[in-house]
């Protein structure tokens, strides 16, 4: 099966939670599975521009990136924080490969249009491709690739990607069959209650009800992306848990949140109806 993982910053500013991420991936590899594991680092960059004295700016939950930030983002996304992730999974029985955007022009990306503005957010962008002939290769030697959230645009520049989004992306155009994103909570909550399943549907009325925010409605939309580009089933589930990412490529269910799409009209009717 071919996964695409995407790992949370927030986890990887924990060693030993980095060492225990690292060997379930190198387990779920050794199971036969085709990884490309994605990697934020939000948390981390933002601490590491205050020490540059750097101020961030947020709209509608995007960095806005002049250069100066973006060139940092390279510096943390794929140096730091990219080299700490696939070194451990190397130290953990697997090889791996720290990939960014310029290596084989394995990610493109174009400027995200803000308000009607072509650049407005600065070096922000978007997926528009991968170069799957590149990590097929990577996979046929038993390489996981693991990538930094950053794109190159068709001007030669890096573009800073939401992590989310692109891990969706990246799983529609690698044809991948699951996508799972291994937070730093439990999965989607109703309150207290981690909730175990989710459609389509169910996303815009936990939006609407304002039951999800911040980062949660990013990979909920991120989520519905990935449905509609022919991903199988997106799971969203704690990283902390030591078994968190074999029970969420295994299927197995009390794991998180599956989110799957939504049943077409006739089929939800039925499903109503044997509900009463």
């Amino acid at each position: 099966m071919r996964l695409v993982i995407k790992i949370a910053g927030a986890l990887l500013d924990d060693e030993a939670v980095v060492r225990q991420l690292a060997r379930q991936i190198a387990e779920t590899a050794k199971a036969g599975h085709e990884l490309l594991v994605v990697h934020g680092g939000g948390k981390i960059f933002t601490a590491t521009l205050a020490r540059m004295g750097i101020a961030s700016h947020f709209t509608g939950g995007l960095r806005i990136t002049d250069r100066e930030t973006r060139d940092a983002a390279v510096m943390v996304f794929a140096g730091l924080l990219n080299k700490r992730l696939t070194g451990a999974i190397s130290l953990a029985g697997q090889n791996a490969v720290g990939i960014s955007a310029a290596d084989s022009a394995c990610f493109l990306a174009e400027p995200m249009i803000h308000e009607g503005d072509a650049g407005g957010l600065g070096y922000v962008g978007y997926l528009t491709g991968v170069n799957l002939e590149f990590l097929t290769s990577l996979w046929r030697a038993g390489i996981v690739p693991v990538a930094c959230c950053l794109g190159l645009g068709t001007d030669g520049e890096l573009y800073n990607i939401n992590a989310d989004h692109m891990a969706a992306a990246a799983a529609e155009y690698c044809h991948a069959e699951r996508l799972i994103y291994l937070t730093d909570v439990a999965g989607v909550l109703d309150g207290e209650k981690v909730l175990d399943k989710v459609n389509s549907t169910d996303v815009e009325n936990l939006i609407h009800r304002q039951k999800v925010s911040g980062g949660m409605i990013l990979k909920l939309e991120a989520a519905k992306r990935a449905l509609a580009g022919g991903v199988k089933q997106v799971r969203i589930v704690g990283g902390t848990s030591p078994r968190a990412l074999r029970s969420a490529s295994n299927g197995a269910k009390g794991s998180g949140t599956r989110v799957i799409p939504a049943l077409p009209d006739a089929e939800a009717k039925l499903a109503a109806r044997a509900s009463r």
